[in-house]
């Protein structure tokens, strides 16, 4: 089933005030194949779409293509094509806006906005997306798959996909929520007031400590070596190894490493993309 046949079926049961399971009562399915229709997994067969038209009140066509537009005498200034001027007013068609009952957007391209107390917001893509917010509920649908909708029970049911993203967020902001900025300019301070090894003149290294900090946690949760900000380290190692160890002629050697550095976390990323590629 396409995506707007499935959008069509749920909008058909909302405006009927019916509840999944209460529309498969009716019809003699179970709630998980009214769900599965709506969420355009599966498709109804020939006896349930007859059903579902009867109960809706509308022909199958209605119920599979949508309403029928009434017919509308045809303007020869409809013929004016986007970016053509009006032969009238020498104007150039683009987008439509209306602010009647709303806000009501239709782009030269095919995508459509709609915003209104009664209605609530409406969001389709010429490539199939869309957004509906409304007293029914939540429904968000991406290419041929729903990422998020509302139950009849208010329940928000997120797809598995954009849901791993959330908790991935999470673990990543609870780790940048750790104080590493206030450990570095701690030890900025002690070091510096201890007078221990150069004092201030070398103790400006800690802060250094911030941003690789959180590049390193970036780089563990997104697996992904390039967010790590290897040339912070390599700047630390060199003035470490300048200032302790006398090494400023040889030691800058160091910053030869980074494009290896960088080709390695490359290739790293492409083998790991193939191994998830052969596992799908």
């Amino acid at each position: 089933m396409n995506i707007e046949t499935a959008n069509r079926l749920f909008q058909y049961r909302k405006k009927h005030n019916l509840s999944q399971e209460e529309l498969a009562e009716k019809i003699g399915v179970s709630r998980q194949a009214v769900s599965k229709w709506e969420r355009a997994e599966a498709s109804p067969d020939t006896d349930n779409l007859i059903i579902l038209a009867k109960i809706y009140g509308v022909t199958l066509d209605e119920l599979l293509q949508g309403e029928s537009e009434p017919e509308v005498k045809e303007n020869p200034k409809d013929k004016v094509g986007v970016g053509e001027p009006d032969p009238d007013t020498n104007y150039v068609h683009t987008d439509k806006v209306s602010f009647k009952n709303g806000i009501h957007v239709n782009s030269a391209d095919g995508d459509k906005v709609d915003i209104s107390f009664a209605k609530g917001i409406h969001v389709d893509t010429k490539d199939g997306e869309h957004v509906h917010i409304d007293g029914s509920g939540i429904h968000v649908q991406e290419a041929d798959k729903t990422r998020v909708y509302t139950t009849d029970d208010g329940e928000v049911m997120v797809d598995e996909e954009i849901s791993k993203c959330h908790k991935e967020h999470h673990r990543c902001s609870a780790a940048h929520k750790f104080p590493m900025w206030l450990i570095a300019t701690a030890g900025f301070f002690l070091w510096g007031f201890s007078g221990w090894c150069m004092g201030f003149a070398l103790s400006w290294v800690c802060l250094l400590a911030i941003p690789l900090y959180h590049s390193l946690v970036s780089a563990i949760i997104n697996r992904k070596a390039d967010h790590f900000a290897y040339p912070v380290l390599c700047v630390a190692v060199y003035i470490l190894a300048g200032f302790l160890l006398n090494g400023w002629a040889i030691w800058w050697l160091v910053f030869l490493t980074i494009p290896l550095y960088y080709w390695i976390a490359e290739m790293s990323k492409n083998l790991l993309e193939h191994k998830n590629k052969d596992r799908e």
